[in-house]
Protein backbone atom coordinates (compact mmCIF):
# COMPACT_ATOMS: atom_id res chain seq x y z
CA UNK A 1 0.00 0.00 0.00
CA UNK A 2 1.50 3.37 -1.01
CA UNK A 3 1.43 6.51 1.11
CA UNK A 4 -1.57 8.07 -0.60
CA UNK A 5 -3.63 4.91 -0.07
CA UNK A 6 -2.72 4.94 3.63
CA UNK A 7 -3.70 8.60 3.88
CA UNK A 8 -7.01 7.93 2.17
CA UNK A 9 -7.80 5.21 4.69
CA UNK A 10 -7.47 7.77 7.48
CA UNK A 11 -9.52 10.35 5.59
CA UNK A 12 -12.32 7.83 5.05
CA UNK A 13 -12.68 7.55 8.84
CA UNK A 14 -12.82 11.33 9.23
CA UNK A 15 -14.93 12.52 6.30
CA UNK A 16 -17.78 11.38 4.09
CA UNK A 17 -19.21 12.21 0.66
CA UNK A 18 -18.08 15.50 -0.89
CA UNK A 19 -15.80 16.35 2.04
CA UNK A 20 -13.94 13.06 1.54
CA UNK A 21 -13.41 13.69 -2.17
CA UNK A 22 -12.08 17.16 -1.45
CA UNK A 23 -9.85 15.94 1.38
CA UNK A 24 -8.28 13.19 -0.78
CA UNK A 25 -7.51 15.71 -3.51
CA UNK A 26 -6.01 18.24 -1.09
CA UNK A 27 -3.78 15.68 0.60
CA UNK A 28 -2.61 14.26 -2.72
CA UNK A 29 -1.44 17.75 -3.67
CA UNK A 30 0.16 18.26 -0.26
CA UNK A 31 2.21 15.05 -0.39
CA UNK A 32 3.31 15.76 -3.95
CA UNK A 33 4.95 19.06 -2.98
CA UNK A 34 6.52 17.87 0.30
CA UNK A 35 10.25 17.10 0.27
CA UNK A 36 11.52 14.01 2.04
CA UNK A 37 13.60 14.41 5.17
CA UNK A 38 15.14 11.46 7.01
CA UNK A 39 15.82 11.37 10.74
CA UNK A 40 17.48 8.21 11.98
CA UNK A 41 18.12 9.12 15.63
CA UNK A 42 15.75 7.50 18.11
CA UNK A 43 15.08 8.46 21.71
CA UNK A 44 17.29 6.55 24.15
CA UNK A 45 18.67 6.72 27.66
CA UNK A 46 20.69 9.71 26.44
CA UNK A 47 17.54 11.71 25.60
CA UNK A 48 16.67 14.58 27.93
CA UNK A 49 14.46 17.49 26.89
CA UNK A 50 14.78 21.07 28.12
CA UNK A 51 11.43 22.92 28.24
CA UNK A 52 11.88 26.65 27.60
CA UNK A 53 10.51 29.77 26.01
CA UNK A 54 12.49 31.39 23.23
CA UNK A 55 13.06 34.41 25.45
CA UNK A 56 13.68 32.66 28.78
CA UNK A 57 17.25 33.97 28.78
CA UNK A 58 18.16 37.54 27.90
CA UNK A 59 21.15 39.87 27.94
CA UNK A 60 19.52 43.10 26.73
CA UNK A 61 21.65 43.17 23.59
CA UNK A 62 21.07 40.17 21.34
CA UNK A 63 18.02 38.31 20.16
CA UNK A 64 16.84 36.00 23.01
CA UNK A 65 17.06 32.91 20.75
CA UNK A 66 20.76 33.67 20.31
CA UNK A 67 21.18 33.98 24.08
CA UNK A 68 19.30 30.68 24.55
CA UNK A 69 21.69 28.95 22.17
CA UNK A 70 24.64 30.28 24.20
CA UNK A 71 23.15 29.19 27.54
CA UNK A 72 22.45 25.72 26.16
CA UNK A 73 25.99 25.44 24.82
CA UNK A 74 27.69 26.74 27.94
CA UNK A 75 25.54 25.44 30.80
CA UNK A 76 23.36 22.60 29.55
CA UNK A 77 25.64 20.16 27.70
CA UNK A 78 23.68 17.02 28.67
CA UNK A 79 20.33 18.09 27.22
CA UNK A 80 19.76 16.50 23.81
CA UNK A 81 16.48 18.19 22.84
CA UNK A 82 15.09 21.70 23.32
CA UNK A 83 11.33 22.16 23.55
CA UNK A 84 10.66 25.67 22.28
CA UNK A 85 7.31 26.82 23.60
CA UNK A 86 5.31 28.83 21.00
CA UNK A 87 7.81 31.19 19.37
CA UNK A 88 5.40 32.85 16.97
CA UNK A 89 3.67 36.26 17.01
CA UNK A 90 0.79 36.16 19.48
CA UNK A 91 -1.77 38.35 21.21
CA UNK A 92 -2.32 36.64 24.59
CA UNK A 93 -1.72 33.56 26.78
CA UNK A 94 2.06 33.95 26.65
CA UNK A 95 2.29 32.61 23.11
CA UNK A 96 -0.66 30.23 22.85
CA UNK A 97 -2.85 32.62 20.85
CA UNK A 98 -0.80 32.35 17.67
CA UNK A 99 -1.22 35.04 15.01
CA UNK A 100 0.94 33.37 12.35
CA UNK A 101 2.23 29.80 12.54
CA UNK A 102 5.06 30.45 10.09
CA UNK A 103 6.62 33.63 11.46
CA UNK A 104 9.00 33.93 14.37
CA UNK A 105 8.09 36.55 16.95
CA UNK A 106 10.57 39.36 16.10
CA UNK A 107 11.07 39.94 19.83
CA UNK A 108 12.77 36.51 19.93
CA UNK A 109 14.78 36.54 16.69
CA UNK A 110 14.11 34.92 13.35
CA UNK A 111 14.17 31.58 11.56
CA UNK A 112 17.95 31.77 11.13
CA UNK A 113 18.31 31.77 14.93
CA UNK A 114 16.09 28.69 15.12
CA UNK A 115 18.23 27.03 12.43
CA UNK A 116 21.39 27.84 14.42
CA UNK A 117 19.88 26.27 17.53
CA UNK A 118 18.85 23.21 15.50
CA UNK A 119 22.49 22.70 14.58
CA UNK A 120 23.29 22.52 18.31
CA UNK A 121 20.44 20.26 19.51
CA UNK A 122 17.30 18.50 18.37
CA UNK A 123 14.26 20.78 18.63
CA UNK A 124 10.63 20.30 19.59
CA UNK A 125 8.21 22.87 18.13
CA UNK A 126 4.87 23.65 19.72
CA UNK A 127 1.92 23.27 17.34
CA UNK A 128 -1.13 25.06 18.77
CA UNK A 129 -3.47 23.45 16.27
CA UNK A 130 -6.72 23.60 18.26
CA UNK A 131 -7.02 27.38 18.24
CA UNK A 132 -5.58 30.64 16.88
CA UNK A 133 -5.62 34.30 17.77
CA UNK A 134 -8.67 36.28 16.64
CA UNK A 135 -6.09 38.65 15.10
CA UNK A 136 -4.69 35.97 12.79
CA UNK A 137 -5.03 36.51 9.06
CA UNK A 138 -6.84 33.16 8.78
CA UNK A 139 -9.58 34.26 11.15
CA UNK A 140 -9.79 37.69 9.57
CA UNK A 141 -10.34 36.01 6.20
CA UNK A 142 -13.08 33.93 7.82
CA UNK A 143 -14.77 37.09 9.11
CA UNK A 144 -14.42 38.72 5.69
CA UNK A 145 -16.23 35.83 4.00
CA UNK A 146 -13.23 34.51 2.04
CA UNK A 147 -14.50 31.38 0.24
CA UNK A 148 -11.41 29.34 1.17
CA UNK A 149 -11.89 30.16 4.87
CA UNK A 150 -15.68 30.17 5.21
CA UNK A 151 -15.61 26.96 7.30
CA UNK A 152 -12.13 27.33 8.80
CA UNK A 153 -13.47 28.13 12.28
CA UNK A 154 -16.47 26.82 14.21
CA UNK A 155 -19.62 28.90 14.16
CA UNK A 156 -22.19 28.73 16.92
CA UNK A 157 -25.06 26.43 15.96
CA UNK A 158 -28.20 26.58 18.08
CA UNK A 159 -29.02 22.97 17.17
CA UNK A 160 -25.64 21.79 18.55
CA UNK A 161 -25.96 20.31 22.05
CA UNK A 162 -22.90 21.54 23.96
CA UNK A 163 -24.25 20.73 27.43
CA UNK A 164 -21.73 17.89 27.96
CA UNK A 165 -18.74 19.76 26.54
CA UNK A 166 -15.70 19.51 28.82
CA UNK A 167 -14.45 22.96 29.86
CA UNK A 168 -10.83 23.70 30.78
CA UNK A 169 -11.62 27.28 31.79
CA UNK A 170 -14.32 29.38 33.43
CA UNK A 171 -14.56 31.72 30.40
CA UNK A 172 -17.54 31.44 27.96
CA UNK A 173 -17.50 28.61 25.41
CA UNK A 174 -18.78 30.96 22.68
CA UNK A 175 -17.75 34.51 21.86
CA UNK A 176 -19.28 37.00 19.43
CA UNK A 177 -16.62 38.66 17.28
CA UNK A 178 -17.59 41.20 14.62
CA UNK A 179 -21.09 39.78 14.41
CA UNK A 180 -19.95 36.13 14.19
CA UNK A 181 -20.49 33.88 17.23
CA UNK A 182 -17.73 31.27 17.37
CA UNK A 183 -16.23 28.56 19.60
CA UNK A 184 -13.59 29.88 22.01
CA UNK A 185 -12.72 26.94 24.26
CA UNK A 186 -9.77 28.59 26.00
CA UNK A 187 -10.45 32.35 25.88
CA UNK A 188 -12.23 35.04 23.89
CA UNK A 189 -8.94 35.70 22.07
CA UNK A 190 -8.39 32.05 21.07
CA UNK A 191 -10.85 30.90 18.42
CA UNK A 192 -11.12 27.17 17.73
CA UNK A 193 -10.00 25.86 14.35
CA UNK A 194 -12.40 23.60 12.44
CA UNK A 195 -10.84 20.28 11.46
CA UNK A 196 -14.22 19.26 9.96
CA UNK A 197 -13.31 21.51 7.05
CA UNK A 198 -10.98 19.51 4.73
CA UNK A 199 -9.29 22.73 3.64
CA UNK A 200 -8.50 23.63 7.24
CA UNK A 201 -7.18 20.16 8.09
CA UNK A 202 -4.96 20.23 4.99
CA UNK A 203 -3.80 23.74 5.98
CA UNK A 204 -2.91 22.57 9.50
CA UNK A 205 -1.16 19.49 8.11
CA UNK A 206 0.91 21.70 5.84
CA UNK A 207 2.07 23.64 8.92
CA UNK A 208 3.01 20.41 10.69
CA UNK A 209 5.16 19.30 7.76
CA UNK A 210 6.68 22.75 7.40
CA UNK A 211 7.86 22.59 11.01
CA UNK A 212 9.75 19.38 10.30
CA UNK A 213 11.30 20.89 7.18
CA UNK A 214 12.39 23.87 9.28
CA UNK A 215 14.20 21.73 11.84
CA UNK A 216 11.72 20.18 14.27
CA UNK A 217 12.62 16.67 15.41
CA UNK A 218 9.57 16.57 17.68
CA UNK A 219 6.15 18.20 17.43
CA UNK A 220 4.08 18.91 20.55
CA UNK A 221 0.36 18.91 19.79
CA UNK A 222 -1.01 21.43 22.27
CA UNK A 223 -4.51 20.81 23.68
CA UNK A 224 -5.07 18.24 20.94
CA UNK A 225 -7.91 16.47 22.77
CA UNK A 226 -10.30 19.36 22.00
CA UNK A 227 -9.77 19.29 18.22
CA UNK A 228 -13.07 17.73 17.08
CA UNK A 229 -16.55 18.76 18.25
CA UNK A 230 -19.66 16.59 18.13
CA UNK A 231 -23.15 17.52 19.31
CA UNK A 232 -24.30 15.76 22.47
CA UNK A 233 -20.79 14.58 23.41
CA UNK A 234 -17.99 15.92 25.61
CA UNK A 235 -16.26 17.11 22.39
CA UNK A 236 -13.10 15.64 23.89
CA UNK A 237 -10.97 12.68 22.76
CA UNK A 238 -13.38 11.91 19.92
CA UNK A 239 -12.49 9.19 17.37
CA UNK A 240 -11.91 11.79 14.66
CA UNK A 241 -9.30 13.51 16.85
CA UNK A 242 -7.43 10.24 17.26
CA UNK A 243 -7.70 9.61 13.51
CA UNK A 244 -6.19 13.01 12.70
CA UNK A 245 -3.18 12.17 14.88
CA UNK A 246 -2.88 8.78 13.18
CA UNK A 247 -3.00 10.54 9.82
CA UNK A 248 -0.17 12.84 10.89
CA UNK A 249 1.83 9.89 12.25
CA UNK A 250 1.48 8.07 8.92
CA UNK A 251 2.66 11.16 7.06
CA UNK A 252 5.67 11.84 9.28
CA UNK A 253 6.73 8.19 9.44
CA UNK A 254 6.89 8.25 5.64
CA UNK A 255 8.25 11.75 5.05
CA UNK A 256 10.48 12.23 8.10
CA UNK A 257 11.13 8.92 9.91
CA UNK A 258 12.12 9.40 13.53
CA UNK A 259 10.08 12.55 14.10
CA UNK A 260 8.37 12.38 17.49
CA UNK A 261 4.68 13.32 17.78
CA UNK A 262 4.05 14.30 21.41
CA UNK A 263 0.44 14.72 22.58
CA UNK A 264 -0.42 17.16 25.35
CA UNK A 265 -3.69 16.13 27.00
CA UNK A 266 -4.02 17.27 30.60
CA UNK A 267 -6.70 14.72 31.50
CA UNK A 268 -7.19 11.59 33.62
CA UNK A 269 -4.61 8.89 32.91
CA UNK A 270 -6.92 6.40 31.16
CA UNK A 271 -7.89 9.01 28.56
CA UNK A 272 -4.32 10.22 28.21
CA UNK A 273 -2.72 6.90 27.30
CA UNK A 274 -5.31 6.23 24.57
CA UNK A 275 -3.25 8.62 22.45
CA UNK A 276 -0.68 5.86 22.02
CA UNK A 277 -3.17 4.10 19.73
CA UNK A 278 -1.88 0.57 19.22
CA UNK A 279 1.64 1.61 20.20
CA UNK A 280 2.86 2.32 16.70
CA UNK A 281 0.15 4.26 14.88
CA UNK A 282 -0.55 7.39 16.96
CA UNK A 283 1.59 9.41 19.40
CA UNK A 284 5.26 8.57 19.79
CA UNK A 285 5.10 10.05 23.29
CA UNK A 286 2.32 11.25 25.59
CA UNK A 287 2.76 13.68 28.45
CA UNK A 288 2.85 11.79 31.76
CA UNK A 289 0.48 14.21 33.52
CA UNK A 290 -0.13 12.24 36.76
CA UNK A 291 3.59 12.29 37.63
CA UNK A 292 3.93 15.97 38.77
CA UNK A 293 1.01 15.94 41.25
CA UNK A 294 1.79 12.41 42.47
CA UNK A 295 5.43 13.22 43.19
CA UNK A 296 4.36 16.41 44.98
CA UNK A 297 1.81 14.45 47.02
CA UNK A 298 4.52 11.92 47.90
CA UNK A 299 6.79 14.54 49.45
CA UNK A 300 3.94 16.38 51.18
CA UNK A 301 2.62 13.18 52.76
CA UNK A 302 6.00 11.51 53.32
CA UNK A 303 4.41 8.37 51.92
CA UNK A 304 5.29 6.69 48.60
CA UNK A 305 2.34 4.25 48.53
CA UNK A 306 0.10 6.13 46.07
CA UNK A 307 2.96 6.93 43.68
CA UNK A 308 4.10 3.31 43.81
CA UNK A 309 0.59 1.94 43.33
CA UNK A 310 0.05 4.10 40.23
CA UNK A 311 3.56 3.47 38.88
CA UNK A 312 2.90 -0.28 38.90
CA UNK A 313 0.28 0.33 36.18
CA UNK A 314 2.81 2.00 33.87
CA UNK A 315 3.99 -0.63 31.43
CA UNK A 316 6.11 -0.45 28.27
CA UNK A 317 4.12 0.74 25.27
CA UNK A 318 6.18 -0.52 22.32
CA UNK A 319 9.61 -0.11 20.79
CA UNK A 320 8.19 2.94 18.96
CA UNK A 321 6.34 4.76 21.75
CA UNK A 322 6.96 5.83 25.33
CA UNK A 323 6.10 8.42 27.97
CA UNK A 324 7.14 12.08 28.08
CA UNK A 325 7.90 12.53 31.78
CA UNK A 326 8.08 15.90 33.52
CA UNK A 327 7.53 17.55 36.90
CA UNK A 328 7.32 21.24 36.00
CA UNK A 329 6.38 23.14 32.88
CA UNK A 330 5.20 26.56 31.71
CA UNK A 331 1.74 25.60 33.02
CA UNK A 332 0.77 24.67 36.55
CA UNK A 333 0.56 21.27 38.21
CA UNK A 334 -2.63 19.70 36.86
CA UNK A 335 -5.14 18.16 39.25
CA UNK A 336 -7.43 16.49 36.69
CA UNK A 337 -4.95 13.67 35.97
CA UNK A 338 -5.17 12.47 39.58
CA UNK A 339 -8.91 12.84 40.09
CA UNK A 340 -9.26 9.05 39.96
CA UNK A 341 -5.97 8.36 41.77
CA UNK A 342 -5.81 10.64 44.84
CA UNK A 343 -8.55 11.24 47.37
CA UNK A 344 -10.24 14.60 47.84
CA UNK A 345 -8.33 14.99 51.10
CA UNK A 346 -4.98 14.33 49.40
CA UNK A 347 -5.71 16.92 46.71
CA UNK A 348 -6.87 19.38 49.38
CA UNK A 349 -3.57 18.88 51.24
CA UNK A 350 -1.65 19.78 48.08
CA UNK A 351 -3.76 22.88 47.59
CA UNK A 352 -3.14 23.88 51.21
CA UNK A 353 0.65 23.53 50.88
CA UNK A 354 0.73 25.37 47.55
CA UNK A 355 -1.20 28.31 49.01
CA UNK A 356 1.01 28.29 52.11
CA UNK A 357 4.11 28.39 49.88
CA UNK A 358 2.95 31.40 47.89
CA UNK A 359 1.22 29.64 45.01
CA UNK A 360 -2.19 30.07 43.42
CA UNK A 361 -5.01 27.74 42.33
CA UNK A 362 -6.79 27.96 38.96
CA UNK A 363 -10.34 26.74 38.43
CA UNK A 364 -12.49 25.31 35.65
CA UNK A 365 -16.25 25.15 35.15
CA UNK A 366 -17.80 21.73 35.79
CA UNK A 367 -20.80 20.40 33.85
CA UNK A 368 -23.15 21.40 36.66
CA UNK A 369 -21.93 24.99 36.44
CA UNK A 370 -19.82 24.84 39.61
CA UNK A 371 -16.10 25.62 39.68
CA UNK A 372 -13.45 23.03 40.55
CA UNK A 373 -9.69 23.30 41.13
CA UNK A 374 -7.98 22.69 37.82
CA UNK A 375 -4.28 23.28 38.42
CA UNK A 376 -1.79 24.49 41.02
CA UNK A 377 0.20 27.53 39.92
CA UNK A 378 3.55 27.46 41.64
CA UNK A 379 7.22 26.91 40.94
CA UNK A 380 8.04 23.24 41.66
CA UNK A 381 10.93 24.06 44.03
CA UNK A 382 8.67 26.46 45.94
CA UNK A 383 5.97 23.78 46.10
CA UNK A 384 8.38 21.21 47.57
CA UNK A 385 10.09 23.68 49.88
CA UNK A 386 13.76 22.63 49.76
CA UNK A 387 16.62 21.82 47.34
CA UNK A 388 16.94 18.36 48.92
CA UNK A 389 13.36 17.47 48.02
CA UNK A 390 13.78 19.03 44.57
CA UNK A 391 16.77 16.81 43.81
CA UNK A 392 15.03 13.71 45.19
CA UNK A 393 11.97 14.45 43.06
CA UNK A 394 14.12 14.74 39.94
CA UNK A 395 15.96 11.54 40.77
CA UNK A 396 12.54 9.88 40.59
CA UNK A 397 11.81 11.65 37.29
CA UNK A 398 15.11 10.56 35.76
CA UNK A 399 14.68 6.94 36.86
CA UNK A 400 11.09 6.59 35.63
CA UNK A 401 10.31 4.71 32.40
CA UNK A 402 10.13 7.14 29.49
CA UNK A 403 11.95 10.26 28.32
CA UNK A 404 12.57 12.97 30.96
CA UNK A 405 11.87 16.65 30.30
CA UNK A 406 13.07 19.36 32.67
CA UNK A 407 11.78 22.92 32.80
CA UNK A 408 14.39 25.67 32.62
CA UNK A 409 13.43 27.02 36.06
CA UNK A 410 13.93 23.56 37.54
CA UNK A 411 17.46 22.96 36.27
CA UNK A 412 18.44 26.45 37.45
CA UNK A 413 16.75 26.27 40.85
CA UNK A 414 14.33 29.20 40.48
CA UNK A 415 11.54 30.05 42.90
CA UNK A 416 8.14 31.75 42.68
CA UNK A 417 7.96 34.97 40.69
CA UNK A 418 5.16 36.48 42.74
CA UNK A 419 5.77 40.00 41.42
CA UNK A 420 4.85 38.79 37.91
CA UNK A 421 1.53 37.42 39.20
CA UNK A 422 0.72 40.65 41.03
CA UNK A 423 1.63 42.77 38.00
CA UNK A 424 -0.19 40.69 35.38
CA UNK A 425 -3.00 39.11 37.36
CA UNK A 426 -2.13 35.82 35.63
CA UNK A 427 -1.43 32.92 38.05
CA UNK A 428 0.73 31.01 35.53
CA UNK A 429 3.23 33.88 35.40
CA UNK A 430 4.48 32.66 38.79
CA UNK A 431 6.72 30.18 36.96
CA UNK A 432 7.59 32.02 33.73
CA UNK A 433 10.21 34.53 34.83
CA UNK A 434 12.70 35.68 32.18
CA UNK A 435 16.28 35.28 33.39
CA UNK A 436 19.09 37.76 32.82
CA UNK A 437 22.02 35.71 31.60
CA UNK A 438 24.77 37.57 33.47
CA UNK A 439 22.84 37.57 36.74
CA UNK A 440 22.03 33.87 36.32
CA UNK A 441 25.68 32.99 35.72
CA UNK A 442 26.74 35.01 38.78
CA UNK A 443 24.18 33.22 40.96
CA UNK A 444 25.30 29.83 39.62
CA UNK A 445 28.86 30.68 40.68
CA UNK A 446 27.83 31.64 44.22
CA UNK A 447 26.75 29.29 47.01
CA UNK A 448 22.98 28.91 47.18
CA UNK A 449 19.99 26.96 45.93
CA UNK A 450 20.67 27.72 42.25
CA UNK A 451 24.20 26.34 42.37
CA UNK A 452 23.24 23.34 44.53
CA UNK A 453 20.38 22.23 42.31
CA UNK A 454 22.07 23.01 38.98
CA UNK A 455 25.29 21.19 39.89
CA UNK A 456 23.67 18.08 41.36
CA UNK A 457 20.92 17.78 38.74
CA UNK A 458 23.38 18.23 35.86
CA UNK A 459 25.52 15.45 37.34
CA UNK A 460 22.49 13.15 37.60
CA UNK A 461 21.61 13.75 33.95
CA UNK A 462 25.16 12.97 32.86
CA UNK A 463 25.17 9.72 34.85
CA UNK A 464 21.79 8.68 33.49
CA UNK A 465 22.96 9.03 29.88
CA UNK A 466 25.62 6.38 30.43
CA UNK A 467 23.29 3.74 31.88
CA UNK A 468 21.51 1.64 29.18
CA UNK A 469 19.05 0.34 31.80
CA UNK A 470 17.33 3.75 31.61
CA UNK A 471 16.44 3.28 27.94
CA UNK A 472 12.84 4.55 27.55
CA UNK A 473 11.80 1.35 25.81
CA UNK A 474 12.98 -0.88 28.62
CA UNK A 475 10.89 -2.21 31.49
CA UNK A 476 10.29 -1.03 35.02
CA UNK A 477 9.26 -2.91 38.15
CA UNK A 478 8.08 -1.09 41.26
CA UNK A 479 9.40 -2.76 44.40
CA UNK A 480 8.25 -2.49 48.01
CA UNK A 481 10.90 -1.12 50.37
CA UNK A 482 8.37 0.52 52.69
CA UNK A 483 6.38 3.72 52.50
CA UNK A 484 9.43 5.94 52.97
CA UNK A 485 11.12 4.64 49.82
CA UNK A 486 10.18 4.89 46.17
CA UNK A 487 11.90 1.96 44.47
CA UNK A 488 11.96 1.24 40.76
CA UNK A 489 13.97 -1.43 38.96
CA UNK A 490 14.81 -0.60 35.35
CA UNK A 491 15.92 -3.25 32.85
CA UNK A 492 16.98 -3.02 29.21
CA UNK A 493 18.75 -5.74 27.26
CA UNK A 494 20.24 -7.34 30.34
CA UNK A 495 21.33 -4.07 31.97
CA UNK A 496 19.72 -3.45 35.37
CA UNK A 497 19.47 -0.47 37.72
CA UNK A 498 17.63 -0.35 41.04
CA UNK A 499 16.76 3.27 41.85
CA UNK A 500 15.91 3.99 45.49
CA UNK A 501 14.75 7.40 46.74
CA UNK A 502 14.12 8.21 50.37
CA UNK A 503 11.09 10.52 50.25
CA UNK A 504 11.09 11.13 54.01
CA UNK A 505 12.92 13.32 56.52
CA UNK A 506 14.29 10.26 58.38
CA UNK A 507 17.21 7.94 57.73
CA UNK A 508 16.16 4.59 56.29
CA UNK A 509 18.15 1.37 56.19
CA UNK A 510 17.69 -1.15 53.39
CA UNK A 511 19.34 -4.47 52.69
CA UNK A 512 21.29 -3.63 49.54
CA UNK A 513 25.03 -3.47 48.92
CA UNK A 514 25.34 -2.98 45.19
CA UNK A 515 27.41 -0.37 43.35
CA UNK A 516 25.87 3.12 43.42
CA UNK A 517 26.55 4.77 40.06
CA UNK A 518 25.74 8.20 41.51
CA UNK A 519 28.48 8.16 44.16
CA UNK A 520 30.63 5.59 42.36
CA UNK A 521 31.01 3.31 45.36
CA UNK A 522 29.25 0.38 46.99
CA UNK A 523 26.08 1.31 48.82
CA UNK A 524 26.23 0.72 52.60
CA UNK A 525 22.46 0.30 53.01
CA UNK A 526 21.77 3.62 54.73
CA UNK A 527 19.66 6.20 52.89
CA UNK A 528 19.84 9.69 54.35
CA UNK A 529 16.75 11.95 54.25
CA UNK A 530 15.80 12.67 50.61
CA UNK A 531 18.81 10.74 49.32
CA UNK A 532 18.74 8.71 46.10
CA UNK A 533 20.92 5.85 44.96
CA UNK A 534 21.06 4.14 41.57
CA UNK A 535 22.36 0.64 42.14
CA UNK A 536 23.80 -1.29 39.22
CA UNK A 537 22.66 -4.89 39.56
CA UNK A 538 25.15 -7.46 38.23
Amino acid sequence: MNLQEKINQHLEKIYADADLVEAEKLFEQLVARTPLKKLAEKVSEKSVYLITYGDSFQDGKRAPLQVLREVVSEKLPYFTDIHLLPMFPYTSDDGFSVVDYLKINPDLGDWSDVADLARERRLMFDFVCNHMSVSSSWFQKFLAGDADFKNAFIKFDETFDSSKTIRPRTSPLFTEIDGERVWTTFSKDQVDTNARDPKMLARLTDILIDYVVRGASSIRLDAIGFLWKESGTTSMHLPETHEVIKLWRTLLDALAPGTQIVTETNVPHADNIRYFGNGSDEANMVYQFPLPPLVLHTFISGDSKMLSKWAKTIQPVSDKATYFNFLASHDGIGLRPVEDILTDNARAAMIQQVLANGGRVSYKTARDGSTKPYELNINYLSALGSPEKMLAAHAILLSFMGVPAIYYHSIFGSKNDEKAVEKSGLPRRINREKLDKIQLYNELAADGARKTIYTALSALIEIRKNEPAFNPHGTQEILDYGSQIFAVKRVYKGQKILALTNISAQKVNVSCSDFDVIRKRNFTGELLPYQSVWLRLD
